[in-house]
């Protein structure tokens, strides 16, 4: 098999075209937005993290900094983060025009979500009801 694709030097698959806000590759030897860290964040921070690339209009990156949390954080948790990185792929495709698209995984995160609220595991200063809404109302138009 010939595989082409970027590898780490551990030989682990890695994409190294520059991407754009969000996250479509651009040409090698383009000038994309700053990649983020694979490191996984504290829950606060992973929070900060995400919030302020949504804030700049990088959903794509967002979800990237919920994903990571996502796969290490203790079992009980892996709804909410799930759920959120779900959200901030919604609000991709809805920024990529992709609104069938946006509105599937905005089903897929409120499921998450709603399913995460009702085991009132911590939340870390989210209002989940509050994500929800907004995130139905940025995809959806409606509260």
């Amino acid at each position: 098999m010939n595989d082409h694709r970027d590898r780490d030097p551990d030989g682990r698959a890695r994409q190294s075209r520059p991407r754009d806000e969000l996250g479509r590759p651009l040409p090698y030897g383009s000038v994309g937005v700053e990649p983020v860290s694979e490191e996984p964040l504290p829950p606060a921070e992973t929070i900060a993290a995400a919030t302020a690339l949504l804030e700049q209009g990088r959903p794509f990156s967002a979800h990237e900094v919920y994903e990571v949390r996502w796969k290490t954080c203790p079992q009980a948790e892996r709804a909410l983060w799930q759920g959120l990185a779900q959200v901030c792929v919604a609000l991709t495709h809805q920024a990529r025009g992709n609104h069938r698209g946006a509105r599937r995984l905005l089903e897929r995160a409120i499921l998450q979500l709603s399913a995460y609220r009702a085991t009132a595991g911590p939340t870390y200063g989210l209002d989940l009801d509050d994500v929800i809404s907004d995130a139905r109302v940025e995809i959806l138009g409606v509260r």
